[in-house]
């Protein structure tokens, strides 16, 4: 009969779960080239309460660093391969 306590609760917070078009639409507007990325990282560094939210633009953000990386590290290959041509 006791509820069950949350681990970190805070109540300012909101955890209202995002939708699946929330998601859709969250999608879409992060993948405008510059505007996206800047509500990336608005949102992922404080600019909502909703948690699911941020923790969505956070992960959104570290798949754009890890393609960040790809991406420089396919380039410094190539361009150490056509060096040695």
């Amino acid at each position: 009969p006791y509820p069950i306590p949350i681990k970190n609760y805070d109540p300012s917070k909101d955890y209202t779960p995002i939708s699946m078009w929330g998601y859709f639409g969250y999608q879409l507007l992060f993948a405008i080239p510059l505007i996206g990325q800047i509500l990336i990282l608005i949102f992922a560094f404080g600019g909502t309460k909703n948690i699911n939210l941020r923790n969505y633009a956070r992960s959104t953000f570290c798949l754009f660093i890890v393609l960040v990386a790809v991406v420089l590290l396919i380039m410094l290959i190539v361009a150490l391969v056509s060096a040695s041509i």
